[in-house]
């Protein structure tokens, strides 16, 4: 797995344990947040609202989390990012109240836009094109393991103390994540930084600047980055939506989602090598193909097995994409204002994740939740034609023949 110099191996710890760790903390928390807030005083509404605040802060957050990484460097946000975790966590943990509970939400947010980006945009450096795939698939494989441990590892801390104290688990993870990034080498060091004409080291570039000169790959790649934003949080909505509607239990629910997800699990490093391979097409056209006739088809199911058997084929779509959001900004990021490039990225792609709830919740609301799931699986059906139109313009597999691509 090594290659120009780079291996993946080599920098397995650095480069992926922090994320690895964290991502279990937020594994841990995520399914007790609601019921967190219930035990606070709130109502099932209310208590639902909760659910979004990090979600809505991760949002608002993701350029600013850029510009932070630029200006820190990759290691140092990482360190500060694991301690800000820890921190909201703990206040999570302790919240006497609402107020306080949705303030620690709050700023738990940040932090997770902060983890990804730092590491994306370390190995948009570091990794050779050729391996850059498999790289960040990796990254985004890792921090599926960790959401996928969490919640084993929260379950007999809530069984015994209560759903609050799942967040201890994310107050360690965060001060794990913290020090693995201390203790390891600065990964970013060895960039080479961007030189202006007369050969001194060039201005930062303005998010704006960095806007204004990707406008072309931000309005036809980065439109199809939140089509499959879209379509992969709309299975998430849809799902469990018209698994009840058709009389499933929700234990069976979570059975269909826990299939799924193994098989999400299980793609990672295949996804990254077939785009490394044979270009970022392969992939990003299956992804937005099979949510797409996941999400035509669901309304046809009304049995378990029916709906386990679409959602096993929508898992094997938001499996294979593992990592290609982060792959194809990696391959339009700019050397000069990479990172703030790269929270632009993320931000068209929560956007499209944020929309899902909003445009099922529409559907539904003048029509019914089988509508939702067609219109969204068409919006996906057309963003895969749209990637499949300008995506390989910049494709560096079609760009470059791979030399010698080495697992």
């Amino acid at each position: 797995m090594a290659e120009d110099g780079f291996s993946l191996r080599r920098v397995a710890v650095p480069a992926f344990g922090p994320t690895a760790l964290w991502s279990v903390g937020i594994g841990a928390s995520l399914p007790v947040i609601a019921l967190s807030a219930r035990d606070l005083g709130a109502s099932v509404s209310v208590a639902a609202l909760f659910v979004g605040i990090q979600t809505v802060s991760e949002l608002v957050s993701a350029v600013p989390a850029g510009v932070l990484v630029d200006r820190m460097g990759e290691r140092r946000a990482l360190v500060v990012a694991g301690l800000a975790d820890a921190a909201a966590s703990l206040l999570a943990m302790l919240a006497p109240s609402l107020w306080v509970y949705a303030l620690a939400m709050a700023l738990s947010g940040p932090t997770g836009a902060v983890f990804l980006l730092a590491r994306q945009s370390y190995l948009t450096a570091a990794a050779p094109e050729s391996m850059r795939a498999r790289a960040m698939s990796t990254l985004g494989g890792v921090g599926r393991l960790g959401l996928f441990v969490g919640p084993f590892l929260g379950a007999p801390v809530v069984e015994r103390y209560g759903p609050q104290a799942a967040f201890g688990i994310a107050v360690v993870a965060g001060l794990l994540a913290a020090g693995v990034a201390a203790a390891s080498p600065d990964l970013g060091a060895h960039a080479v930084p961007a030189l202006a004409d007369d050969g001194e080291p060039a201005a930062r570039v303005g998010v704006l600047e960095v806007v204004r000169q990707q406008r072309a790959v931000l309005l036809t790649v980065g439109l199809g980055v939140l089509a499959i934003g879209l379509a992969r949080s709309s299975r998430v909505v849809v799902v469990p939506l018209w698994a009840e509607h058709v009389g499933l239990s929700a234990a069976q629910t979570s059975l269909v989602f826990g299939a799924a997800g193994l098989v999400e699990v299980l793609l990672f490093y295949p996804a990254g090598s077939l785009m490394d391979r044979r270009g970022r097409v392969w992939v990003a056209l299956p992804v937005t193909v099979l949510l797409g006739i996941g999400l035509l088809v669901l309304p046809l199911t009304s049995s378990l097995v029916a709906v386990g058997a679409v959602a096993v084929v929508m898992g094997v779509g938001n499996g294979l994409g593992s990592g290609i959001v982060m792959t194809l900004g990696a391959d339009a990021a700019p050397v000069r204002g990479r990172a703030a490039f790269l929270g632009v990225w993320r931000l068209l792609s929560l956007v499209g994740h944020n929309g899902a709830s909003v445009v099922v919740g529409a559907v539904a609301a003048v029509a019914s939740i089988g509508t939702a799931s067609v219109a969204v699986g068409a919006l996906a059906l057309l963003g895969g034609g749209w990637l499949l139109r300008w995506l390989p313009a910049y494709d560096p597999r079609r760009r470059a023949p791979v030399v010698g691509g080495s697992d």
